[in-house]
């Protein structure tokens, strides 16, 4: 019933792809036989493990190591009937909804129907995020008993990832990022401009934090908000908006004091106001949704939309900048996965030297190798679910964030690299049996870079830890 999701939208036009008189590009390759595969040794089957109450009816691919263990019948401390029946709403939705389209939206270079938000919402899946503040908004049919948790989000992302690279459902998360500060800091007043609209995926709000010069370092960004009577009066400009163009609000980090972060502020800001210029960025890798270039040249905006206190905007984005990595972090493990999945079965059934490349050690290192990463960056996701469920609060996450970021960025930079060396020449051409690894080696930036790059998390979390050694009391105790 539940099948891989994966090679569903590429089937069609893989199959009358150009190369069809040669077995070696063509997709109608040999599927897998006892004969072919009668060197390989079998992975051991969790039917054992079936028997623990902490284990689930199988889901999905069961080809070893292609969907997360607790898929396949193992066991888990995590999960309960509410992540199950919650993982199956999820999958149902992508199949109907997501799958048969994603490729016609890529090659017409359209951006998924925004619709997608609210059809969502009516299947029981949040539409906006689960922060803590977001969820009280959604409608009390769709919670679950006992409530959502992190492992229901960690579920949500899997899932919409497993239709493959496209970015679908990518507003969606943006939502999830931008809202939040509006909930905690906005008054009733600013909250009742979007809030509920963008719940009920009637609208979108995307983050506007970064800018031509000041990436990473949010404390250094230019563009100024001054204040004239009830106005404030904003000129800068905003770069990689992520849903800039499909957005109706914008929350807005703008100066208003003096350099550093204490001079930052947020502002919601309509997308339609006069003086505000979008405009979409053509990108390396393939998306239904997209990244903006924003141009402000004296926009006014009421002072009344000033989001909590001038000042503390910096401080309003730290509650959300290392819940943004655990998403990106989610999302990526699925695509690494997707990487490792085609190749384990694309090396049974391409051939060389008369036998098929999966009983080649190399190739079986390779795949083992992409397969170890991916259930480490699993295992880490989950263990930052779990921080998230037991109340830890974002702020205290970002060394363990940070790490989480850069593991995933590095697990599917390595798996996208490897998937490319198996299929060969077929994974450099958008056609034929690796055009969907091609596309997800196009997307490896993509996911390294936003969020904070590997170079500036690192150091973040080596600063944070030699600050924690500094004032740990036994550090005079250290033997060397």
């Amino acid at each position: 019933k539940h099948r891989c999701l994966i090679p569903f939208h590429f089937l069609p036009s893989l199959a009358a792809a150009a190369h069809a008189t040669d077995n070696y590009h063509n997709t109608n390759l040999p599927k897998p036989t006892a004969k072919t595969t009668k060197n390989l040794p079998k992975m051991a089957s969790p039917s054992v493990a079936k028997k623990s109450p902490a284990a689930h009816e199988p889901f999905g691919d069961q080809a070893p190591g292609c969907e997360p263990y607790w898929y396949q019948g193992y066991p888990s401390a995590y999960y309960n009937a509410s992540h199950v029946e919650f993982r199956k709403k999820c999958r149902a939705f992508v199949q109907d909804e997501i799958s048969p389209n994603l490729e016609g939206w890529i090659s017409r270079n359209e951006v998924y129907p925004l619709s997608l938000h609210a059809k969502a919402l009516a299947r029981g899946i949040p539409s906006a995020g689960l922060a803590k503040d977001v969820q009280t908004r959604y409608p009390k049919e769709i919670i679950p008993e006992g409530g959502f948790d992190a492992f229901h989000e960690l579920i949500m992302l899997d899932e919409y990832a497993a239709a493959g690279p496209g970015n679908c459902m990518g507003q969606a998360a943006i939502n999830s990022m931008a809202l939040p500060p509006v909930l905690f800091a906005g008054t009733p007043e600013v909250q009742a401009q979007v809030v509920d609209d963008v719940i009920a995926g009637r609208k979108n709000i995307s983050l506007a934090i970064s800018e031509p010069f000041a990436g990473s370092d949010v404390a250094s960004l230019r563009t100024t908000a001054k204040r004239e009577g009830d106005n404030y009066r904003i000129t800068g400009q905003k770069k990689w908006i992520t849903g800039g163009h499909v957005a109706d609000y914008f929350t807005l980090a703008v100066r208003t004091g003096g350099a550093g972060g204490s001079g930052v502020s947020l502002l919601l800001v309509d997308a339609k106001t006069p003086g505000v210029n979008i405009r979409k960025m053509p990108t390396q890798f393939d998306t239904v949704h997209g990244t903006t270039f924003i141009e402000i040249e004296d926009a006014l905006v009421p002072t009344k939309n000033l989001i909590g206190k001038e000042g503390a905007g910096f401080k309003y984005l730290l509650l959300n900048f290392n819940h943004e990595r655990f998403v990106i972090s989610a999302s990526t493990c699925r695509y690494s996965r997707i990487c490792y999945s085609e190749s384990l079965k694309y090396s049974m059934r391409r051939k060389t030297f008369g036998k098929p490349i999966a009983e080649h050690q190399m190739v079986r290192f390779k795949l083992a190798e992409m397969l170890r990463l991916i259930e480490a960056l699993h295992d880490n996701n989950e263990r930052v679910a779990f921080q998230y469920k037991s109340g830890v609060p974002d702020s205290a996450l970002g060394a363990q964030c940070a790490m989480l970021k850069v593991m995933c960025s590095k697990t599917f930079e390595y798996c996208a690299r490897e998937a490319s060396q198996i299929y060969g020449g077929s994974s450099v051409v958008r056609e034929g049996p690796g055009r969907i690894v091609e596309r997800l080696y196009r997307e490896v930036r993509a996911q390294a870079i936003p969020g904070g790059s590997e170079e500036i998390l690192m150091d973040l979390a080596a600063r944070q830890a030699l600050a924690g050694a500094r004032n740990a009391p036994d550090l005079s105790r250290a033997k060397l």
